[in-house]
């Protein structure tokens, strides 16, 4: 009678051998996407009588999202998403309804809108001007420097 209990388990079974997700890395190529903002949607002006523009700041919201990286993968479901949520953009700088903010903020958070937020969908994207460069490769009738310094210093 050696103990109380069952015998402890094997603990090399017990540890977890998950593979890691892989990353997907998307390359910024400035090109635009998606829809413009649409219009009519905002209700009319009481004094003027004229359709509400989209707010600066929520038009500068949304060109950013056209022209992001991850805009590559949206599909039109992403972008009516949007959409609804530029609206909460909208009514939140141009009515001061800061309350809109945290939902603003958790539904940009689905699409990678901060560094933290692109680690927890691990997604990278890739930065094509720190990469290291790739070797030049020399034309055959040009002779390495390290052997004309070698005999400049002989």
């Amino acid at each position: 009678m050696a103990g109380r209990g069952p015998a402890p388990k094997d603990s090399a079974k017990r540890r977890r051998r998950n593979a890691a997700d892989l990353e997907t890395v998307i390359t910024p190529d400035d090109e635009l996407r998606g829809p413009e903002l649409p219009s009519g949607v905002l209700g009319v002006d009481e004094d003027t009588g004229e359709p509400v523009e989209w707010h600066p700041m929520t038009q500068l919201w949304w060109d950013s999202w056209r022209m992001s990286p991850q805009a590559q993968q949206f599909v039109q479901t992403d972008w009516l998403f949007l959409i609804d949520t530029a609206l909460m953009h909208h009514t939140m700088w141009a009515r001061g309804r800061w309350e809109f903010a945290s939902e603003v903020r958790l539904r940009a958070a689905k699409f990678g809108a901060t560094p933290e937020d692109r680690a927890r969908l691990k997604l990278t994207v890739d930065d094509p001007t720190t990469r290291p460069q790739a070797p030049v490769q020399c034309p055959d009738n040009v002779s390495d420097i390290t052997s004309r310094r070698t005999r400049l210093t002989g």
